[in-house]
């Protein structure tokens, strides 16, 4: 396998100015291809994914692992190239205002069939427990508890705020928060004793193919709370499209079933295997779906960009 990417992992963010990048070089051209990359299993393994077929190309990327705020000004400041999590609608006050400036593009949808809301197990889900409003009826069995993902999460302020506003009789409830494989780590727990429990859920992920949940529904109409249809989108600088259309067409190209990141998520996540054995296994194994990614596309020297691929992952 050749893969001469350079990994930059910045573990913490502490001491850099709100809005700020880590010091990276301006990009006079693109033979480097600049991943920032948040903290998140499935973005981790889709960005490896995609260097290691850009690496083929003849292209060098980059992953730096930092926070949404900082890739998305990196990428409107052209200190970064590409950003394979653009969530909506959670990030769309970020994103969506430097898109309608001409700062960024949001290319394709990666991911179009994606979710996020509260969600129940199935013996929860049997017992009639179907939308937001059921929950309060149950809160004796549910000990009034959300369990959430990290405090200060986009989800997790929003149940907060729902909590706050008592929002369908949940005012006396709580949520309890950790991170997510803390929160997957008692959620699973709960299952296995088949305790009534409710907590932020989201695909793809890996909860999708170990749990058998529901997506809890809503009477009010787009619900911040409760199956939240989300769209995962590819964001990139605006000039990308001119400085390299063939990068370009790639990127328009690289889409992703939310059954395919869940199972990518679960190898990694769930499984504890290094990301690039994931991306590499997956992409010797499914040369018809990357086949469909690289059409027309070139490599750096003008050859075809598939039978490159193909000639080191058959």
């Amino acid at each position: 396998m050749k893969h001469s990417r350079q990994l930059l992992h910045a573990a913490t963010l502490t001491g850099l100015l709100a809005g700020s990048l880590l010091s990276l070089p301006a990009q006079a051209d693109l033979d480097q291809v600049r991943f920032g990359v948040p903290p998140w299993p499935g973005v981790t393994v889709k960005t490896e994914v995609a260097s290691q077929l850009l690496s083929e190309l003849g292209y060098q990327p980059q992953s730096q692992e930092l926070a949404v705020s900082v890739v998305i000004n990196g990428l409107a400041t052209h200190n970064l190239d590409a950003y394979l999590a653009g969530w909506y609608p959670t990030e769309k006050p970020l994103i969506e205002p430097l898109a309608e400036q001409g700062k960024l593009d949001k290319v394709v949808a990666n991911v179009s069939d994606a979710v996020n809301g509260l969600a129940v197990p199935d013996y929860v889900w049997n017992a009639g427990v179907h939308k937001i409003s059921d929950l309060d009826k149950h809160a004796d069995q549910f000990n009034s508890t959300i369990y959430g993902i990290e405090a200060g999460a986009s989800m997790s302020e929003i149940i907060d705020n729902k909590i706050k506003a008592d929002y369908e009789g949940l005012g006396d409830w709580t949520q309890k928060n950790s991170s997510t494989a803390a929160m997957l780590a008692q959620v699973g727990q709960e299952i296995q004793n088949k305790q009534w429990v409710v907590f932020n859920a989201w695909k793809p992920h890996w909860m999708n193919l170990s749990y058998n949940l529901h997506y809890l529904t809503d009477d009010q109409p787009d619900s911040p709370i409760a199956s939240v249809q989300s769209t995962v989108w590819t964001v990139v600088p605006s000039s990308l499209k001119q400085d390299d259309p063939n990068l370009y067409r790639f990127f328009k190209q690289f889409v992703v079933d939310s059954r395919i990141q869940s199972k990518w998520i679960y190898d990694y996540s769930h499984e504890k295997n290094d990301p690039e054995q994931v991306a590499h296994d997956w992409i010797a194994a499914n040369l018809d779906t990357v086949q469909g990614w690289l059409e027309g596309v070139k490599t750096k020297d003008g050859r075809d960009a598939f039978e490159a691929v193909r000639a080191d992952f058959h």
